[in-house]
């Protein structure tokens, strides 16, 4: 499976595949992507995304940050699904720098793995049952994004460690999104020095709370988001395969300029 192209106008897009899962199976390739805003796409990147065959896009992002920045172009022909599942906004530039930043970002996370139970059913129901590509994403592709893809890759079979490893693959594009900020604040830089970080502990800490409130992350799918059993098991016969070896190198997934 050919690896997804290097965007110019993108910095945080990868795909999932490549993990291997305990049981020895590993996440097919080309089948799902995450990313940053697909608003930013333009010039010869819409090419290049057209050649993934992306025909499903889930914007997991506020409605007022899709009208303020706008969404995936319509030129790309594809079904796009505004599925925001955060509903306490905060702004993460101005968390302060006295607090544990990644603990007070866990927090955040299990605000959202709370409140947006509607929205993240749907969203992996709409991933399980898909049948092209796909690619789900938020404003950095760090934050909702990140949440969702460990929830996928867990349910996958996927352990800690891998996970936490998709998770921290961001840090590589800190750097972009910190000047992309500054582009859109006249120069002015984050009042919080971490912004765009995605260190590893962050989504440790996530998948332990909800270990620790349900039992296991499955369970948690399965009970407080209310994911019947059929829907894990297509997104099983969908996401994974017997065939292709796991990723030692974490750089083979990573695809931004």
């Amino acid at each position: 499976m050919p690896v997804p192209p290097r965007f110019d106008t993108l910095c945080n897009f990868r795909d999932l595949g490549g993990r291997r899962t305990v049981d020895g199976r590993a996440v097919a390739r080309g089948r799902l992507y995450r990313s940053d805003s697909l608003a930013k796409l333009a010039g010869d990147d819409l090419t290049r995304f057209a050649a993934l065959g992306v025909r499903t896009v889930i914007d997991l992002r506020y409605p007022w940050e899709i009208a303020e920045r706008g969404r995936a172009p319509e030129s790309l022909g594809v079904t796009w699904l505004n599925l925001s599942v955060e509903h306490r906004p905060y702004v993460q530039a101005d968390i302060d720098p006295d607090v544990d930043p990644w603990r007070h970002l866990a927090d955040r996370y299990a605000e959202v793995a709370e409140d947006g139970v509607v929205e993240l059913r749907e969203a992996l129901e709409v991933i399980a049952h898909g049948e092209h590509p796909l690619v789900f994403h938020c404003a950095s592709g760090k934050d909702r994004t990140g949440l969702l893809a460990a929830l996928v890759l867990a349910l996958l079979g996927v352990d800690d460690d891998q996970i936490a490893a998709d998770f921290a693959a961001t840090e590589e594009a800190t750097g972009r999104l910190v000047a992309e900020f500054r582009e859109r604040n006249g120069g002015a830089s984050p009042r919080w020095p971490a912004y765009g970080r995605a260190p590893a502990e962050i989504i440790r800490l996530v998948l332990a709370d909800l270990v620790a409130a349900h039992g296991s992350v499955r369970a948690y799918v399965t009970g407080r988001l209310g994911v019947g059993e059929e829907t894990i098991a297509a997104l099983r016969a969908r996401l994974l395969t017997d065939h292709g070896k796991p990723d030692d190198d974490d750089t083979a997934l990573w695809q931004a300029p």
